[in-house]
């Protein structure tokens, strides 16, 4: 494998997007979304005392949200719109290799998605102006947002290897993207509530007379009813592959005083590490008898006693990736056996 031949690719396919002033116009677009978040964030974090940490993660948050939504477009009609556009015979007749084509086409669409990081840059530096971001919390998220891109770059270069159609893999790299992120969140939800466990209340209170008065030594009888309570303890998991939270969970948490998460890093961190939790199936309460009920565990006492998955879901979405580049490099290699109908050659 040739490092210069790569690097060629890699030029060639990043010169095709520089060109264009589409390439220009959309940056700039996301430099106004970013703009627009940090002003609003400033705002909606006021209150914190350091309020830097919680601007931070909603900029990192809104850089992920436009890799997202922007990647699949550039990277997934990488190999078979060049094949359309008669382009990609001529590479494949030099001494670049299937394996190097594939590689270099990868890493340019994964530097294209680098450009929203770029972006955003500045917007996460003047979130510092608002104190408490810890340089540990920047170079995590910073790392995992770049690997996330390079994820979503790998996905849509390997499906535009293996379909035939650009726009349809394009299509089906939106689907598959959006099946980590929305998907797990439905398949969540609706796993969560589809099973239950029967959980009983018992509740006992005074006896009153018709006037409404009672005596506080004569107690009624308990009462027993039964409901049942999702059980999301048991589909957690579900979630461990979606890259929001995968971004989320693998960032260090700065909590407050109270122990409450200040970013929004902490705050989904909280909210799928709780699901973790099994529900109380036997609750009960006693008029007769009150006792106070134990203040439950702060948020940074639940996130230091449940499992972390990010690394699980990271490398779920790698074995994906992995795997449709393989595939895609089974497709596209030369000399080829059976090409799919309809398929251009030169």
């Amino acid at each position: 494998m040739s490092g210069a031949r790569i690097r060629t690719i890699i030029g060639l396919e990043l010169t095709q997007r520089v060109r264009s002033s589409t390439w220009y116009i959309l940056l700039g677009v996301c430099a106004v979304i970013l703009l627009a978040v940090t002003v609003l964030s400033f705002s909606v974090w006021s209150s914190a005392n350091d309020r830097g940490v919680g601007v931070y993660s909603t900029v990192v948050f809104m850089a992920l949200l436009l890799a997202v939504l922007v990647s699949p477009t550039l990277s997934g009609n990488a190999i078979n719109g060049d094949r359309d556009a008669a382009t990609l015979a001529p590479v494949q007749v030099t001494l670049a290799t299937t394996a190097e084509i594939l590689l270099g086409k990868f890493l340019a669409a994964w530097l294209t998605g680098l450009a929203f990081v770029v972006v955003a840059v500045p917007f996460m530096l003047i979130a510092t102006f608002g104190g408490g971001i810890s340089p540990l919390v920047v170079i995590v998220s910073l790392v995992v947002l770049i690997v996330e891109i390079g994820v979503i770059a790998a996905i849509g270069v390997g499906l535009s290897g293996i379909l035939a159609k650009p726009i349809f893999s394009v299509a089906v790299t939106y689907l598959t993207v959006a099946a980590l992120v929305i998907g797990t969140l439905i398949a969540f939800g609706l796993g969560g509530s589809a099973v239950r466990s029967e959980a009983t209340h018992q509740y006992r209170s005074y006896v009153y007379d018709n006037e409404g008065n009672y005596d506080p030594s004569e107690c009624g009888e308990w009462e027993v009813s039964t409901f049942e309570m999702p059980r999301f303890d048991y589909v957690w998991w579900m979630l461990a592959a979606n890259p929001f939270v995968i971004l989320a969970d693998a960032t260090p948490t700065t909590f407050d005083a109270q122990g409450y998460p200040m970013d929004l890093f902490g705050q989904i961190k909280y909210g799928v590490r709780v699901s973790q939790l099994p529900p109380d199936l036997e609750q009960s309460w006693d008029d007769c008898n009150p006792v106070r009920e134990p203040q439950g565990p702060t948020a940074e006492e639940v996130v230091a006693s449940t499992t972390p998955s990010w690394f699980v879901g990271l490398g779920l979405q790698m074995l994906l990736a992995a795997g449709l580049l393989w595939w895609a490099w089974a497709r596209t290699r030369t000399p080829a056996r059976r090409l799919p109908p309809g398929t251009r050659i030169a």
